[in-house]
């Protein structure tokens, strides 16, 4: 009798998704290609194309269409943002990684920690910004683009010494692509928390979670 409760107990386990997957599920279900307005299916085929070859059932595309009058106003930001500011890749995906970590952002971490080592990152800078530390080996201007990141985020201020620093390296433009960068990935951190985006395999570890 035993035998035959434990097993109908987990027959009940197997049949029933956690409550966590099921959300993963409903929140922002994918589109199918046919259901598609004519605005989403624009959206989408602008996505498909170079350089972002990203496909409208992917995090977070797969939200953004649900606003086809948001969503190419955000991409068009984000391909400036992303390829045609005058930051070298390695610190643009340095603020992205910046920003993932203040978010604890699991799915942009691990979209972007492999971009920022093309980019020329380097690895231990990035660890060191997972495990919420300021990187003892930056470059000048990694330093700069950290401490003015961070300034924002936790001081909610930027001092005289970090802009003075920021503006020899970036100048005024340089500061705003900065800013406009982290601006627009808290978006997108948001998008991928409030839809439970989570990556699709352990290929980059992911973010430990910081105590308070």
């Amino acid at each position: 009798m035993k035998s035959l409760i434990a097993a109908g107990m987990l027959v009940a386990l197997i049949a029933v998704p956690s409550a966590s997957r099921a959300e993963e599920i409903t929140r922002f279900k994918p589109l199918k290609a046919e259901d598609l307005t004519p605005a989403q299916k624009a959206y989408a085929d602008l996505i498909a194309a170079p350089p972002r070859n990203a496909k409208f059932g992917n995090a977070p595309y797969r939200a953004y269409i649900l606003n086809p009058d948001l969503a190419p106003k955000l991409s068009a930001l984000s391909e400036y943002l992303r390829w045609n500011t005058n930051l070298p890749a390695r610190l643009s995906e340095m603020a992205i990684l910046i920003t993932a970590r203040e978010w604890t952002a699991q799915y942009e971490w691990f979209a972007h920690y492999p971009l920022a080592l093309k980019g020329g990152l380097d690895p231990t800078v990035a660890d060191a910004i997972a495990a919420g530390k300021r990187p003892d080996s930056m470059k000048d201007d990694e330093a700069a683009l950290y401490d003015l990141a961070t300034a924002l985020y936790r001081d909610k201020k930027v001092s005289d010494p970090v802009y003075k620093a920021a503006l020899e390296k970036f100048g005024e433009r340089g500061i705003m692509d900065i800013i406009g960068i982290i601006g627009y990935y808290d978006l997108v951190s948001m998008t991928l928390i409030t839809m439970q985006a989570e990556p699709p395999n352990d290929s980059v570890k992911p973010l430990p979670v910081l105590s308070k």
